[in-house]
Parts: C-alpha cells; structure tokens; sequence
C-alpha cells in the first residue's frame, strides 16, 4: 500500500475498499499551465531533485548526524514540493471533452 506526507498527515494512495459507488470517483482534471508557471513548476522541480540527491548522498556517506525529527533537507524537499502545489493547482482546469462539445453545441445554436 503506497502512502503519502503532506504536513504531518499521512495519505494513504491505495483504492478504497469502498467501491460500490463509482461516482464517489473522480478522475484528476487536467489544467491549463501558463509558461511563467511552467517555469516555476520545472525550477521547483530541479531544485527538489538537487535536495533530494544531496540527501541520498549523505545518507550513503553517513558524514552526519542529525538529531531527532525530520533532516533539514527533508524538510525543504516537502516546502519545494507544496510550493510546487501551490503554483499547479493555481492554474486553471482545463475543459474536458464533454464540456467542450457541450460548449461548441451551444455556440451552434445562438
């Protein structure tokens, strides 16, 4: 069972064991990503892979101690990645099929 961090919660990934109800189901929507935020995505990108590199690294030499609670570097990894968050989930949805032949339909007939 795959799981997730976001603050101190821990989510769980795996499918509901619940699944009588498939309308309870909702597909993530795709979104409109403008280039500054693109940018932004792929800089915060980079950045996490840096950290989480270095982390790897230094977990491999074991050069240092930390004392107990999270590394630092973990928790500049789950600020880039909330920042990465942020800046998606600002940008707009964008339509979905349906919608857009609803939309083109409507169009047609003014």
């Amino acid at each position: 069972m795959a799981s997730t961090v976001t603050g101190d919660n821990l989510v769980s990934l795996s499918r509901s064991q619940n699944t009588t109800n498939s309308a309870a189901v909702i597909a993530p929507r795709r979104r409109i990503v403008s280039r500054d935020a693109g940018r932004a995505i792929e800089m915060l990108g980079h950045a996490i892979e840096y950290l989480a590199d270095e982390f790897a690294l230094e977990c491999m030499s074991r050069q240092e101690s930390i004392a107990a609670g999270m590394h630092p570097r973990v928790v500049a990894i789950e600020i880039l990645k909330k920042c990465n968050r942020v800046v998606y989930l600002s940008c707009p949805e964008a339509p979905t099929l349906s919608e857009r032949v609803r939309g083109w339909l409507r169009g047609q007939r003014a």
